[in-house]
C-alpha cells in the first residue's frame, strides 16, 4: 500500500489521524516482516522496539477527547484477515520462550496471573489493527480512529502493553545475567494458580535462548 493510496482523503500529513495510521501501518508492516524469520537474531529487539513504538501511538489515542463515529453502525469492513499463519510463524520462532505470566488487571485484588503467549498476543493485535486499517483505507477516518481507539481500550491495548512487559522482561533477564523462569509446556489453556505456575516453570538458561533470540548477554 503506497502513501498515495493510505492517505488518499486529503488529510494534513501532520494531521492526528494520519499519525496514527502511519504509526499502525509500519507497525504491521515491521512485525509481518519479522515473522518471516529472515532475521531470527534480531526478533526480540526489534519487537521490543515495534511495541513500544505501537504504544505511544495508543497512548495518544488513549489520552485524545472520545471519538464518536460518523454512522450509527459500524459498516461492514469485509472478512478479517486470517492470522493464523503469523501466529504459527511468530510461536515457532519464540518457542520456547513463548509463553509468559500476565494479570489483566493490576487494579482487581487478588486476581492470579494467567498464562499467555505472545505469539497469540502479537496476532491479536494485528488483527483488532487491521479492522480499523481497511476503514481508514476506505475514506472512513473517523470510523477507524473510533474503532483504534475502542480497541485500544478493550483489547490491544491491554495485550500490547502485557506482551511489551514479556519482552522487556526477556531482554532484562539477559541483560543482567538472571536465570529466566519459563513456562515449559504449560497449556495457557488450563486455569491455574499462581503456585502452580511457579511449580511448573521450568528453568532454562540465558546460554540456551540469547542468541537463538537475538539478545547479547552482558560482558
Amino acid at each position: 500500500m503506497s502513501d498515495a493510496t493510505l492517505h488518499a482523503h486529503s488529510l494534513d500529513p501532520d494531521s492526528f489521524a494520519v499519525q496514527i495510521a502511519d504509526s499502525i501501518e509500519s507497525f504491521i508492516v515491521a512485525t509481518t516482516e519479522v515473522a518471516k524469520g529472515d532475521e531470527p537474531d534480531s526478533a526480540i529487539p526489534f519487537l521490543l522496539l515495534e511495541v513500544s513504538q505501537l504504544l505511544l501511538a495508543g497512548g495518544r489515542l488513549g489520552a485524545h477527547e472520545d471519538i464518536v463515529p460518523e454512522e450509527r453502525y459500524e459498516p461492514d469492513t469485509g472478512p478479517d484477515m486470517d492470522v493464523d499463519d503469523l501466529r504459527e510463524r511468530f510461536a515457532a520462532m519464540l518457542d520456547p520462550v513463548d509463553v509468559f505470566s500476565e494479570v489483566f488487571d493490576p487494579y482487581e485484588p487478588r486476581k492470579a496471573p494467567v498464562p499467555s503467549r505472545i505469539s497469540d498476543s502479537l496476532a491479536a493485535i494485528i488483527m483488532d489493527l487491521r479492522h480499523g486499517l481497511a476503514h481508514y483505507r476506505a475514506g472512513r477516518t473517523t470510523e477507524a480512529l473510533w474503532w483504534w481507539q475502542f480497541s485500544y481500550f478493550s483489547n490491544w491495548g491491554p495485550t500490547a502493553s502485557a506482551t511489551l512487559r514479556a519482552l522487556q522482561s526477556l531482554v532484562c533477564h539477559v541483560r543482567l545475567d538472571q536465570p529466566l523462569e519459563a513456562l515449559d509446556g504449560l497449556d495457557t489453556d488450563e486455569d491455574m494458580a499462581d503456585e502452580v505456575l511457579a511449580e511448573e516453570a521450568g528453568r532454562v538458561m540465558l546460554q540456551e535462548i540469547a542468541a537463538p533470540l537475538g539478545i547479547r548477554t552482558r560482558k
